[in-house]
């Protein structure tokens, strides 16, 4: 059984464990958590010329673009539990080495790698993650980062102490029209902005309740896929994907899309961490993820700008309606004293249309991005921070999950420096979640 190595902090300083040694004491089988010093040299930081050794945890899905993404550096081994589903990647890679457990895999190959690439379902995002980074790994994490607000605060603190690359995958933070957005709003083309109102369409959510338990398939080592989830019998209707929509496994359509459009008014507003969090929605099941739902977050103001309030929507935005705007092809509109800026992904547009007919854009500032994963490639070889390091990233993550938390349990005022949701105890409950037998931390 892999035994879990938790030292305190004074003894994390006095045993200085190098990292084989505390490989070399683990053995398949439960949930390993590294510490101490690392022996390991990460050889492409000394030279930029030189490729990384990654691992690539959870391939199949979108784990197969981000494979593809990391691709002209040395892919050492791939990790993942569906053998079918992982399938094309496999073949793709034929000289990569495979395992099912990742936890086999950090044990033979860790001290060898430089890097590693995670892309499973939500809720194991955070095991695999902060095993790596206690090896002193380089992360790439899909986002929304990690399951619950702990989780990712952890991941962000343990990064930004130990020096590690790490980049989260709103790679759509690398699109042009985004750049153009933040340029305008920082450059006050509508003045100061103190609402914004953000959205995702469509009503995925409550997927029907199974009433049959099928055969787990040959090819899928399912006790793995639950990982640190409660135990429930298999069903294709969760795994391998419709997992998003249940709350042991996924985050809903706003883990799914918050971490891609609330990237938006975040960086073009300098946001961090909101004091005051409030949600409504359909009624809550205790299961299932909802088809809409309404977030709103409060944030202080700072040197740069005025407090603000940040809307999110499973849904169509009543402000669209009262203001005459289409939602196609948009998903933010920011409000400012001066106008307001109507944008999503690829286009933008300054309104009143009149008003802006003649506006000049200011000079371009905030350079071309070479490439989402090349930004983090570079990092790990000792170049500046990926634009989505878990700095900028985490708090953006635990905005989406705090709206989360807001709509099963109700609103709180949120104390980000001790992680504390005021006198709601039903939310605080939900920030750290308890994990079954063998994956405790």
């Amino acid at each position: 059984m892999l035994r879990s190595i938790l030292l305190t902090n004074d003894q994390y300083m006095s045993t200085q464990i190098n990292r084989r040694r505390a490989i070399q004491g683990l053995a398949a089988g439960s949930v390993a958590f590294y510490h101490g010093t690392s022996s390991r040299r990460v050889s492409a930081a000394e030279s930029p010329n030189e490729k990384l050794n990654i691992a690539c945890i959870g391939v199949g899905g979108r784990g197969s673009a981000n494979v593809n993404g990391v691709s002209s550096q040395n892919l050492v081994a791939f990790a993942d539990v569906d053998e079918k589903r992982a399938g094309g990647m496999f073949s793709k890679y034929s000289k990569t080495r495979r395992y099912t457990d990742y936890r086999k895999l950090l044990d033979e190959l860790g001290q060898d790698l430089d890097a590693i690439v995670i892309s499973t379902p939500d809720h194991t995002h955070f095991h695999p993650a902060y095993a790596a980074m206690q090896l002193g790994l380089h992360v790439y994490l899909e986002k929304p980062l990690a399951h619950n607000v702990w989780e990712t605060r952890t991941l962000t603190e343990y990064a930004r102490k130990h020096n590690l690359a790490t980049q989260l995958g709103a790679q759509r933070h690398a699109m042009s029209n985004m750049h153009r957005v933040v340029e305008l709003v920082q450059s006050g083309a509508i003045g100061k902005v103190s609402e914004v109102h953000c959205w995702v369409g469509g009503s995925r959510g409550m997927p029907s309740i199974p009433n049959d338990t099928p055969p787990v398939p040959a090819t899928l080592d399912y006790d793995l896929w639950l990982g640190p989830a409660q135990p429930r019998p298999y069903h294709p209707s969760f795994c391998p994907y419709g997992w998003r929509f249940w709350w042991d496994f996924g985050t809903g359509e706003t883990g799914n899309w918050g971490c891609h459009i609330l990237d938006i008014p975040f960086w073009a507003l300098g946001l961090k961490y909101p004091t005051r969090v409030k949600a409504s929605g359909p009624e809550v099941d205790e299961e299932r993820t909802p088809k809409a739902m309404h977030c709103e977050f409060q944030y202080p103001a700072v040197e740069s700008r005025g407090p603000v309030k940040l809307h999110w929507y499973h849904g169509t935005p009543p402000i669209l309606k009262e203001k005459g705007l289409s939602s196609k092809g948009n998903n933010t509109l920011f409000l400012g004293e001066d106008g307001m800026l109507l944008c999503g992904f690829d286009r933008l547009q300054l309104l009143p249309e009149e008003k802006f007919a003649d506006y000049q854009r200011p000079q371009k500032f905030i350079p071309d991005s070479p490439g989402f994963h090349k930004e983090w490639i570079a990092a790990c070889k000792g170049a500046e921070a990926a634009t989505c390091n878990f700095d900028y990233s985490g708090p953006l993550a635990e905005t989406v999950l705090l709206g989360n938390v807001a709509y099963r349990a109700g609103g709180f005022h949120w104390d980000a420096a001790t992680l504390k949701t005021g006198d709601n105890a039903a939310a605080q409950a939900l920030i750290k979640e308890s994990y079954r037998p063998g994956w405790e931390i």
